[in-house]
């Protein structure tokens, strides 16, 4: 019989590369690694793990028990999740995963509803953009992933595998110096992206940097890239110096509050969809639920809003 604790045990040494590391990253010693090893290559009946030297490496059947040990971990934390919760002990364990931008807006809102709620749900958020966010979730690293993909965007990844929660639709916004020509637009006025196209560009995170690549093609220029950070405070100081302009989506606009510079509303409308992600097991969780529930409600009210 597969024990979780061994399939962990696993996946832990076939990421670090060794039971030293394995070891510390589990917090335990590396001869327990090497014990509970040996014990499911003995319920598998097979070698997982072929070692050469310093080096280790997966055989083919541990490859293959790797693959499926994601799917099994998360489904074993959704069992034990809803066997807590039916046995009334009201207390979850929620790791989130987001992109700076929902960090700063969205979740928030929506993690002080959720302790208001459900004080003894815990969560624990780390950031990442996507596409790195959806595969922490797909391989079980996390429980809840924000991120968002570009309407028509060529090669947009897909999410047939996962429970997808809209939260908001996410519109492209150009960042101007208060001295821009295009700063007076007039308020619910727009400009086209090639009336930018002389600028010098500030580009942000790499992903919105392609979609701005992509945008400006389209229109008929290639940006002149000056500077480029992934850090969207940067991006808004470096145009309200003067030394560029930039497209950003609204949210992270509104995670800076920048001075000094205009947001100016670009044709055609180039937007983003921002979702919550889980996997199909873990959406039976409650404490998953009542979070997904929160980040829709904080989509809605950030929406309504603007």
């Amino acid at each position: 019989m597969i024990e979780a604790r061994h399939l962990r045990v696993l996946r832990a040494v076939a990421s670090t590369g060794s039971f030293s590391a394995a070891g510390r990253e589990l917090g335990c010693t590396q001869p327990a690694v090497s014990q509970q090893m040996k014990a499911l290559e003995a319920s598998v009946g097979t070698p997982l793990l072929v070692r050469t030297g310093r080096e280790m490496r997966l055989t083919q059947a541990g490859e293959s028990l790797v693959r499926h040990a994601a799917g099994i971990l998360a489904g074993l934390t959704a069992a034990e999740e809803e066997v807590a919760a039916i046995a009334g002990l009201r207390a979850g364990r929620v790791r989130l995963v987001s992109f700076p931008s929902g960090s700063s807006t969205l979740v928030p809102t929506a993690l002080a509803a959720l302790r208001a709620a459900h004080p003894g749900t815990r969560v624990f958020l780390e950031e990442a953009e996507p596409p790195n966010s959806v595969e922490l979730l797909r391989e079980g690293d996390c429980d809840v992933a924000l991120a968002f993909r570009y309407e028509g965007a060529v090669g947009a990844e897909e999410w047939d595998d996962l429970v997808v929660r809209p939260l908001l639709t996410d519109r492209l916004v150009a960042l101007v110096p208060e001295g821009h020509r295009l700063a007076r637009t007039e308020p619910g006025g727009s400009v086209a992206i090639g009336e930018l196209a002389r600028d010098p560009w500030i580009a942000g995170c790499p992903r919105c940097r392609g979609q701005l690549v992509e945008v400006c093609e389209g229109a008929g220029f290639t940006p002149r890239i000056d500077f480029a950070t992934d850090d969207y405070p940067a991006v808004a100081g470096l145009v309200g110096a003067g030394l560029g302009v930039a497209v950003l989506p609204q949210l992270a606009v509104e995670s800076v509050r920048p001075r000094g510079v205009r947001a100016v509303t670009l044709e055609p409308a180039v937007r983003r969809e921002i979702v919550a992600l889980t996997l199909p097991d873990l959406a039976q969780v409650p404490a998953v639920t009542a979070t997904l529930d929160e980040l829709a409600r904080a989509g809605a009210r950030q929406s309504a809003a603007r």
